[in-house]
């Protein structure tokens, strides 16, 4: 996907660059969220690691990423951490709810 909005100074990119920062973390913020929701229906600690499902989301990321002309390995790094850190959270809930 190839933005052709034309910036005439760095301070118009950096606006722009901050518009879409801000819509990157409502999103994280939401699907947080969702992660949150997801523990309840987790019957054990593997079924919240669900290594299969990290590796469907990162091949699915890495495809989305060549779709977009964005680069594969920094999409790829990026999610791994956004999930490790995501299923530390949904680990944690889920031990909430368990108690």
């Amino acid at each position: 996907m190839e933005n052709k909005k034309i910036c005439g100074s760095l301070e118009e990119i950096r606006k722009n660059i901050d518009r879409i920062d801000s819509e990157i973390i409502k999103l994280i913020a939401e699907r947080g969220n969702f992660v949150a929701r997801a523990s309840a229906f987790k019957k054990d600690e593997e079924g919240v690691k669900d290594t299969g499902r990290v590796e469907k989301v990162i091949a699915k990321a890495r495809a989305e990423a060549e779709e977009y002309g964005a680069d594969p390995n920094m999409v790829e790094a990026l999610y791994r951490e956004m999930v490790l850190r995501f299923v530390n959270m949904e680990m944690s809930e889920f031990h909430k709810n368990i108690r």
